[in-house]
């Protein structure tokens, strides 16, 4: 088995020991240089697990030295030394390519995280076929596909770009996926969805009896997502007072649950999202710059569906797939004139609305195949959403516990198939007769909702 090796360069003999001393005692075979040039030269004759260096080096400096290996050791990690709050630094260096920064004085904790999760990502394939939860073959899906590829290998802070339903999440997923930090947690949350006066508590958690209602102590979201990942949806969404506090989380690499009077190190890497413009509210003063420089290190834009429309003959056939899969049932088949239909339309609400037209056609198809009427794609056009919306909006006003319009008509449709299905002692047949829906869309609908007991 081959030995785990790394390069430190640093013109500071003090520190170069200290690395030394720290990275022998974790097995790792350790060369040292004292500048720019001695590092090419080992560069030239070994390859590398990993490489740590100084910012200020006596013939150059570590972000010269960063471009030097992504240009000829790009699969070598790099991190950046760098000096106790100087973000600027940090940020230019992981926007040139460096793997990761660490600050002085050296924390040796997590100065060895660091170094593992740089080992492993120097064992990462420098190519590969994955991210195929991501479906197409178009220019733009090739290059987010290569984009995916390139950027889970850094530990750099990522805001995903794209219109709602886009599939930001699935882009964030893939990155962490495809990344060293695979086998630990992949935690999502929507910021939006947080009431204000629990959020600190949702991120950092608790201490147990600090405010009313803290009966046991309580994880926060940085916690649980420790070692891996932690995606931030909707980020746009936090109110500026968290905005503070989530930027020193992040620089610090460190957090104080409510209650708590030391600080914890943390472990994850960071990624976030919107459908928002995070320039125009920086600019309008609703959102900080200084965090949003500190996410926006790569930005990574997801093509709306209307500018990939070669992808969605496939899109169809896998979302097709996976509903019947869900629902234990047949894949239907498509009739042409539907394809051209649904490879002609719009798409405002992107792969989701795509999904949602599926599902209904689905469930209104007779004979196991979807022709056109079955699509209702009339429905989904400006003018009649604009109805629809202004016909439910006071009976949606009135039930503000739900944080979107889906989850309120998801609430709505469980209690009528749930009270019909008592009234019919929970005959299912029964059930679909009296709703007037056949008994196959019936168990979808129950499938969709968690009610199905798989039983008939």
């Amino acid at each position: 088995m081959s030995h785990i090796r790394a390069l430190i360069i640093d013109d500071e003999p003090d520190i170069r020991e200290l690395l030394e001393l720290t990275l022998t005692r974790m097995d790792i075979d350790v060369d040292s240089a004292g500048d720019v040039s001695e590092a090419k030269r080992f560069l030239d004759r070994e390859q590398y697990n990993i490489c740590l260096t100084d910012m200020k080096l006596p013939d150059g400096n570590g972000i010269d030295l960063v471009r030097y290996m992504q240009k000829y050791h790009s699969a070598t990690p790099v991190a950046v030394i760098t000096a106790h709050g100087n973000m600027d630094i940090a940020i230019e260096a992981m926007k040139a390519g460096a793997f990761d920064f660490v600050n002085k004085p050296i924390n040796l904790n997590a100065l060895r995280k660091l170094v593992d999760t740089a080992v492993s990502a120097s064992h990462l394939p420098t190519s590969s076929t994955s991210s195929a939860k991501i479906i197409g073959h178009s220019e733009l899906i090739a290059k987010l596909k290569k984009s995916i590829q390139k950027l889970a290998r850094s530990q750099a802070s990522i805001y995903v770009s794209g219109e709602s339903g886009s599939g930001k999440e699935l882009v964030a997923r893939s990155i962490h996926e495809l990344g060293p930090r695979n086998s630990a947690p992949f935690v999502a949350v929507n910021c939006g969805a947080i009431p204000n006066e629990l959020m600190e508590s949702e991120f950092f958690g608790h201490k147990k009896g600090t405010f009313t209602g803290a009966n046991q102590d309580k994880l926060g979201l940085f916690q649980a997502a420790e070692g891996g990942t932690l995606f931030l949806d909707e980020v746009a969404d936090l109110p500026l007072d968290m905005q503070v506090k989530l930027l020193r989380a992040i620089q610090e690499k460190a957090i104080r649950p409510i209650g708590e009077q030391n600080e914890i190190a943390t472990n994850v890497r960071i990624l976030c999202a919107t459908h928002k413009n995070l320039e125009q509210l920086v600019s309008e003063g609703d959102f900080r710059q200084d965090l949003f420089y500190r996410l926006n290190v790569i930005q990574l834009n997801v093509p709306a569906l209307r500018e990939r429309k070669e992808d969605i003959p496939a899109l169809i056939d896998a979302l097709l797939q996976r509903i019947a899969h869900n629902c234990h049932l047949e894949k239907p088949r498509i009739r042409q004139e539907a394809r051209a239909k649904l490879t002609d339309y719009s798409y405002p609400g992107n792969i989701r609305e795509l999904e949602n037209i599926l599902e209904r056609a689905f469930t209104l198809c007779d004979d196991n195949e979807i022709c056109e009427s079955d699509l209702q794609l009339e429905r989904n056009t400006p003018a009649a959403i604009t109805e629809s919306n202004t016909r439910k909006s006071g009976h949606f006003q009135a039930s503000q516990n739900h944080s979107t319009i889906d989850d309120y008509l998801a609430e709505v449709e469980r209690e009528i198939i749930c009270e019909t299905l008592e009234q019919a002692r929970w005959n299912k047949t029964l059930a679909a007769k009296k709703l007037g829906i056949s008994f196959r869309s019936l168990r979808y609908r129950l499938a969709k909702l968690g009610l199905d007991d798989s039983d008939s």
